[in-house]
């Protein structure tokens, strides 16, 4: 019996080892992620960012708290504008919520004091 005592703190100083060595490769492998400047990386990096500001407008404009975070109901709110842009008078259409988004923004950062 007084002879696995040292087995056991060895294994347990063997995993302890082995947990940080994973960490370890865990942080690299992020950091390698961060720093990869392959073009279809940097396209999808890209790509990702400009999805989560999308959503982040779709937050900021208070339609998941309206829809109730409803998806199928944001979906079709989405379907609509849309099929109002495929009109044609589209690009006045445009002109409208781009001037009534400027004004939002502009608003939001004078009341920010930013």
């Amino acid at each position: 019996m007084a002879g696995r005592a040292p087995l056991r703190l060895a294994l347990a100083a063997t995993n302890d080892a082995e947990r940080r060595v994973k960490a370890a490769r865990h942080r690299l492998e992020a950091r390698r992620a961060r720093t990869d400047t392959r073009a279809w990386v940097v396209k999808r990096r890209e790509r990702t960012r400009h999805l989560i500001e999308l959503g982040g407008l779709v937050q900021k404009a208070g339609l998941v708290d309206l829809t109730r975070d409803d998806l199928a109901a944001l979906y079709g709110a989405f379907l609509s504008l849309a099929a109002i842009l495929k009109a044609d008078d589209a690009e006045h259409t445009l002109a409208l919520w781009r001037r009534g988004g400027k004004r939002a923004f502009e608003n939001e950062v004078g009341s920010d004091g930013v």
